[in-house]
């Protein structure tokens, strides 16, 4: 009978610990776009800092869960491209780690944003002997986030760019245009409009 009602108060407590994930997730996407979107440029590397380190106890809290993983990622990544320079390789290979830990234990979480996140490090960070950027694989896991989630904003915004990149600029307006159509998504209003506005700037600058 104990274990029965031992059973019963976990099963009971289940959506109030999905809840707290949910609301920590959200807490962690907005200020990452806050950041990433409304502070200056100047103020962006010590504010990433902060977030990492929030990032880091997201992930402790929840060690089985690929999302908070997948912002560790993003937060990571988004880190070292404010800090610059070579301190940024250490970043930017923490954060591969991460995604590819989110990966492990579900590639399709976040709408497939594990594999968007790692594309997008791989056509952005040096190649070999710097870092470990890689086209080929850039393109394999950005065809992967499309597949898994067409429509996304960020999937065809990072695939525009990667396309952009590789000098196929007609391929890529058609992606890049997509993030202008997508539909928005809840609570990511933020997000959603610093991601469109990149890519006008791209469609435009072409």
């Amino acid at each position: 009978m104990k274990w029965m009602v031992l059973m019963m108060a976990w099963v009971a407590a289940m959506p109030l610990w999905a809840a707290d994930l949910e609301t920590e997730l959200a807490d962690i996407q907005q200020r990452w776009a806050e950041i990433q979107y409304q502070l200056p440029e100047n103020q962006q590397e010590k504010a990433f800092e902060g977030l990492a380190t929030e990032a880091e106890a997201f992930v402790a809290r929840y060690p089985d869960r690929a999302e908070p993983l997948i912002w560790q990622g993003i937060v990571l990544s988004t880190y070292a491209g404010a800090k610059g320079g070579l301190g940024a390789l250490g970043l930017v290979k923490d954060a591969r780690k991460s995604l590819e830990a989110a990966l492990a234990i579900d590639d399709g979480s976040l709408d497939g944003s594990a594999y968007t996140s790692l594309g997008s490090l791989y056509y952005q960070v040096p190649g070999w002997p710097l870092g470990f950027g890689d086209d080929d694989k850039a393109r394999s896991y950005l065809r992967k986030a499309l597949a898994i989630n067409p429509d996304g904003i960020d999937a065809n915004y990072f695939f525009g760019d990667f396309l952009l990149e590789q000098g196929e600029t007609e391929r890529a307006k058609t992606y890049l245009r997509k993030v202008l159509q997508a539909p928005g998504r809840p609570g990511r209003d933020l997000a959603d409009a610093g991601r469109r506005k990149e890519a006008k700037e791209r469609l435009d600058a072409l």
